[in-house]
């Protein structure tokens, strides 16, 4: 095969023992890479049941085909495992160089499984694998962490570790490299520390194969170029998504105190142009030339690197209207290892149960050192902490009462950085995301927002279903950034080119659908086995406060989702995508897309609709 590797990594640290496998082509053309292999290995190999935190579970980085060539935005890699924080299936992406020197070592994935005795790190070389002796790494951030490995390795050599948050097995802690990328929010961080493995470093010591080799070169420069030319190039160059925050005060779809509103009255404060006043310098992924990582400096003086997200969870959403503070805690969550976005959701979570005097601690909306303090017991597991650390489904339900109508989650998964009171399409997006409540899959909104908030119709679920087979499907499994083309308008019809000149191989659109469709629904299907009976259409609705509670200030006040136009919505969604009422894949869709195996396995869970 031209493109791939052809080859996975098995690592078992239980046996202290590493193997490599070579994988059938066919699974290369079904399930091309990234999130599509981490979906197959997941679905084959962990058992129903399975304890996301034990030895059973697998921890696999993947990569894809455009991976580490030198086109746009190529240094990808997609972490994933069952998730601890939803009981389905997990995965995140995060840009790291050991993404690039992964592919350079051979491997187009490498499986993680089994449980190491002590903390360990895995030392891949090239063709040689060790495992080393990581007890003086435990208990460091994952700033120190990194920086001692690349004292020995070097500065080219792919590192990935985690911090004490997944050390102690904090169910929304995810992996970090390159000093603040972060991937895995749905606690893959924590399926690393219940194996022991405090960080992974890769040295790549060969060269990728493409097909046309020459041709993807000359791809490559020319859409290099082709993106200096873009006309939002040079502002996206100077704020990157933290653009974003002004556009979502204007919009009315900032997350403001856990999601009761959209907007925030200290916006201005913690924007994009307030972050360039105090920026110092900029970090990219490899491969790239619209670098995105903001750097700036916090309030203690150091360095920490901004995007919407966190800015918009640890800011608006809790009250905290001051960029300098927010920047210190995001720095914070980084070297702990916390996702940003599920943290600003615990905690906003935390603070409407303080104020409506739910729980006995007192935290109010932006303070600051209050939050400072959760977050360390957050991470160390104290007191309220320790409740949080589990995610804010499993908090709602130990304090009970109203709590659930606003513990903002999907599946088990915090709602990222959207609220969606006057957004129905976005709110799909959420509720239909393989992984819970994350917008990568379909960040439907900005179209949302062109095309009209109030709708319920049916050019809003194909839009949905549209992103998710880009975002979710042809972005996740080549595996490269999404963001040339969402952010500066860099076109589509290129990544065809760079598989055909990668692989050999001229895949059509209906072929790259086909098979984000069957990643899709593989993924459906795990989710299904997991839960069994006890899985509904329930599983995709959002939290109740978009639905009771209407926003109360700014351009859409009194506006909430229509929760019965919702479920037409929902139920249109299904049938587009060949699910039951239930939202479960019918025997028909199965046998389509070329999971005819997976039938045998879910009919021993639930009864499957023709």
């Amino acid at each position: 095969m031209h493109g791939w590797n052809g080859k996975i990594l098995r690592v078992n640290l239980t046996r202290q023992k590493a193997a490599v496998q070579e994988y059938p082509a066919e699974m290369a053309m079904n399930f091309m890479g990234g999130r599509g292999f981490a979906a197959k290995v997941i679905w084959d190999e962990v058992k129903p049941g399975t304890d996301p935190l034990s030895p059973d579970n697998k921890l696999i980085f993947a990569a894809g085909p455009l991976t580490g060539f030198p086109i746009p935005s190529s240094g990808k890699l997609v972490v994933a495992a069952k998730s601890p924080l939803t009981g389905g299936y997990g995965d995140g992406s995060l840009g790291s160089q050991a993404a690039v020197q992964m592919r350079k070592a051979g491997y187009d994935a490498i499986i993680v499984e089994g449980r190491a005795e002590s903390p360990t790190a895995l030392l891949i070389q090239g063709e040689s694998t060790q495992l080393l002796d990581a007890k003086e790494l435990w208990g460091m951030g994952s700033f120190e962490a990194e920086q001692r490995l690349r004292d020995v390795y070097g500065q080219s050599a792919g590192i990935l570790t985690i911090g004490p948050a997944g050390e102690k097995l904090v169910k929304f802690a995810n992996i970090i490299s390159q000093g603040g990328r972060a991937g895995g929010r749905p606690g893959i961080g924590a399926v690393m520390g219940s194996k022991n493995l405090k960080a992974v470093v890769i040295i790549g010591l060969g060269e990728l194969k493409a097909a046309d080799p020459n041709g993807l070169r000359n791809l490559g420069v020319e859409a290099y170029r082709e993106i200096l030319t873009k006309p939002n190039y040079g502002f996206w160059k100077r704020q990157g998504t933290m653009s974003t925050l002004e556009w979502s005060q204007e919009n009315s779809v900032l997350p403001t105190f856990n999601y009761r509103e959209g907007i925030f009255d200290y916006a201005e404060l913690i924007g994009g142009f307030a972050m360039e006043k105090i920026k110092v310098s900029q970090r990219g992924c490899p491969n790239c030339n619209m670098t995105c990582g903001n750097v700036v400096e916090d309030a203690n003086g150091e360095e920490s690197e901004l995007d919407y997200e966190n800015v918009a969870m640890l800011g608006a959403n809790i009250g905290i209207g001051d960029l300098k503070k927010v920047s210190a805690i995001n720095r914070m969550a980084d070297d702990l290892g916390l996702d940003t976005i599920s943290l600003g959701n615990v905690i906003g979570f935390a603070m409407e149960a303080s104020e409506k005097n739910i729980i006995e601690e007192k935290i109010s909306w932006g303070d600051y050192e209050s939050v400072k303090a959760l977050t360390e017991d957050i991470t160390y597991k104290r007191g309220l902490g320790s409740v949080l650390s589990e995610g804010v489904k499993f908090a709602s339900l130990k304090f009970g009462g109203e709590t659930k109508t606003w513990a903002m989650h999907v599946k088990g998964l915090e709602i990222s950085g959207y609220d969606c009171h006057a957004a129905p399409a976005m709110a799909l997006s959420y509720g239909t995301c393989p992984l819970g409540a994350h917008h990568k899959d379909a960040w439907v909104i900005s179209w949302e927002v062109k095309a009209g908030r109030e709708g319920y119709g049916e050019e809003k679920v194909d839009k949905v279903i549209e992103l998710q087979r880009l975002r979710g499907g042809l972005f996740e499994f080549a595996t490269v950034c999404r963001l040339p083309w969402v952010e500066v308008g860099f076109e589509l019809e290129w990544y065809p080119k760079f598989l055909k000149a990668a692989t050999g191989i001229d895949f059509s659109w209906s072929e790259l659908h086909q098979i984000a469709d069957r990643v899709y629904t593989l993924i459906r299907a795990f989710w299904v086995r997991e839960y069994g009976k006890s899985w509904s259409k329930e599983m995709d609705i959002p939290p109740e406060r978009w639905f009771k509670d209407s926003l109360t200030k700014g351009p859409f006040k009194g506006a909430k989702l229509d929760k019965e136009k919702y479920e037409i919505m929902l139920q249109m969604y299904y049938r587009k995508r060949g699910w039951d009422e239930r939202g479960i894949p019918t025997k028909a869709t199965l046998n389509k897309l070329g999971l005819k195996d997976v039938i045998s396995e879910l009919q021993k869970k639930v009864e499957l609709k023709s």
